[in-house]
């Protein structure tokens, strides 16, 4: 008995919408994450990238558990001596809600170019509106 691989050619990708109003944000990310790598497929293979696309919409309204909203920082760094940027989950979610959203599944994909294509794949919204309609995405319940 051979084992199946999978050719590129013959992926097919879906797109489903995902509205992220009152959802937790890890709970959220895992379910998103795991549509974009493939997880869900019978056909799935861990070295090729055969994930759908997300389109995440209301970013602006997740919900944290705990005390994460004051007390949750993310921290990024210029390169350049005493050149570290720190910024709460409550400043960010003020100022760029999809980076949240983007942030969370980017640390569930693997770090390497198959994880960069998948987290193409993924569109997030901060309102309600999105325009990729022509797609006829699907509703994806989480």
């Amino acid at each position: 008995m051979k084992t199946y691989s999978p050719k590129q050619g013959e992926v097919a990708r879906e797109w489903f919408v995902v509205d992220a109003q009152d959802k937790i944000l890890g709970r959220l990310a895992t379910q998103i994450a795991t549509r974009l790598r493939g997880k869900h497929k019978p056909e799935y293979a861990p070295h090729m990238d055969i994930g759908d696309f997300v389109v995440v919409v209301n970013a602006e309204k997740i919900k944290v558990t705990g005390a994460k909203l004051g007390q949750k920082k993310y921290y990024s760094h210029s390169g350049y001596v005493g050149g570290i940027h720190e910024i709460s989950l409550k400043d960010l979610l003020a100022t760029k809600p999809e980076e949240v959203i983007r942030k969370a599944v980017r640390g569930m994909l693997p770090k390497n170019r198959i994880g960069r294509a998948m987290l193409k794949k993924l569109k997030i919204y901060a309102g309600g509106e999105h325009p990729h309609g022509a797609q006829s995405p699907k509703q994806l319940d989480i």
